[in-house]
């Protein structure tokens, strides 16, 4: 068929549709069980009969009037074949969405009657709405979810087809996978053409899946990737800054995590956690003296880094014990030029200690492998990252410690862990510094040479 005869073809069944009018919730239930295998149809039309009310398929075509949104003028559905095609991609099964079934459907339509290209139309949506419910319901990686209302939730069957309706470019919106991340559109996309031997299509599978956890959508959020030693903020679904980090050595891995951003801390204390003060303080204070902890703003706490905890004369540690491991201790520095957390740290809490902070080791933000850190996460430029998150500049003129200062719209940032990503048309490698790559593959049975 011709492009010509197709754009015509598109304009006739447009013009039949309008003066359609059906009872489309009705018809959404019946397309469902009549295009998918069994156990897929019968999950299909469970979903759909559980939408919210005015949310199913059927209340989005009512909303519209029965006009088509894969069938409408100018608009064409092979990309959404094609994904449903290479289903395998995504670790599902290509037989559960019945692409030839809506070939042919898409076919009958071109020409036929306006019953015809509703049926057709409302089949694609049947089968995008089960597509993309069964990427959002698949596991999302090892990601901690301090806040679990960050998991990938499923849209209602509405919702997904009036954001893919209100796109300006329906195929855009397909190719990009705006329902998805973008780190994902691209992982997926190297996969489905083929890149790389065995051991590199094992990496992009294990990276896939852990991207399934990245948010999709137009909001602001922030991503940081370990294995780059980089953060990237981004805005309606595109990137908007990006700055470099230092995260945790291999000792002491940064963990996979999504939480809420929920305030900044203003000249913070640093408080040391008990295996850096054995580490880094007691053979400092064996080797010069008390007189360490004074130079350098530190001070030894009662009971952990409570409100209620006191300060206690140093004098009373036994430090040998300290840095041979048989003896705790709290330890805290004050705020000041050489505090570890800099002039600000940026909040979501988490059983895990984990933040981001600014850093007076400037230095280290120029080594190529960037794994310095206790687990947390350290600025190249923290000050630009508040007033990225704030929408102002973050006064640090007081010298009161701890000023705590809320954001009035938490923003969420997910920590992870991605060895290869998109970069345009290619992709970008980083090392497996943890060894997660390795560990997993291992223990999916399979051996692991590359991509290191």
């Amino acid at each position: 068929m011709t492009r010509r005869a197709t754009a015509s073809n598109h304009s006739r069944a447009g013009r039949l549709v309008r003066s359609a009018r059906f009872s489309l919730c009705a018809a959404a239930l019946a397309v469902a069980a009549a295009i998918l295998p069994a156990s897929h149809a019968e999950a299909a039309v469970a979903f759909e009969a559980a939408s919210p009310s005015g949310q199913s398929i059927g209340d989005f075509y009512a909303g519209r009037n029965g006009q088509p949104l894969w069938l409408r003028d100018g608009a064409d559905p092979t990309k959404l074949l094609d994904y449903l095609r290479t289903a395998d991609a995504d670790g599902l099964d290509p037989a559960d969405y019945p692409v030839e079934q809506l070939a042919n459907a898409i076919g009958s339509a071109w020409g036929g009657s306006p019953s015809r290209v509703i049926k057709a139309d409302m089949m694609l949506s049947e089968a995008f709405v089960a597509y993309v419910r069964d990427l959002k319901s698949a596991p999302a990686g090892n990601m901690i979810w301090v806040d679990p209302e960050l998991k990938p939730k499923i849209p209602t069957p509405r919702d997904l087809l009036e954001s893919a309706a209100s796109a300006p470019d329906l195929e855009r919106y397909l190719t990009e996978m705006r329902f998805m991340n973008p780190i994902y559109a691209g992982l997926r996309d190297a996969i489905v053409r083929g890149q790389g031997g065995s051991s590199e299509r094992q990496v992009l599978r294990l990276n896939l899946e852990r991207a399934r956890a990245l948010p999709s959508g137009d909001g602001r959020y922030i991503i940081v990737n370990a294995t780059e030693a980089r953060l990237t903020a981004y805005e309606n679904g595109r990137v908007v800054d990006s700055m470099k980090v230092v995260v945790g050595k291999p000792k002491n891995p940064t963990p996979m995590m999504a939480a809420y951003i929920r305030f900044a801390s203003l000249n913070p204390y640093w408080y040391v956690p008990p295996d850096l003060a054995a580490e880094r303080i007691a053979p400092n204070v064996l080797k010069e003296g008390l007189h360490y902890l004074s130079s350098h703003g530190y001070q030894v706490m009662s009971s952990g880094w409570t409100e209620s905890a006191t300060m206690i004369d140093p004098a009373t540690i036994d430090w040998q014990a300290v840095a041979d491991g048989s003896k705790e201790i709290w330890v805290r520095q004050l705020p000041g030029p050489g505090n570890a957390m800099g002039k600000m740290k940026f909040m979501f809490p988490n059983h895990q200690g984990i933040y981001l902070h600014d850093t007076p080791q400037k230095e280290l933000l120029t080594e190529a492998s960037r794994l310095f850190s206790g687990g947390c996460v350290r600025l190249e430029d923290a000050p630009r990252l508040g007033q990225w998150l704030f929408g102002r500049p973050l006064s640090t003129e007081s010298t009161l410690p701890e000023q705590r200062v809320d954001l009035p719209k938490p923003v969420p940032v997910y920590i992870t862990y991605l060895t290869v990503i998109p970069s345009g048309s290619a992709l970008a490698t980083f090392p497996d510094v943890y060894g997660r790559d390795r560990d997993e593959v291992a223990m999916s049975g399979n051996g692991l040479t590359a991509a290191r």
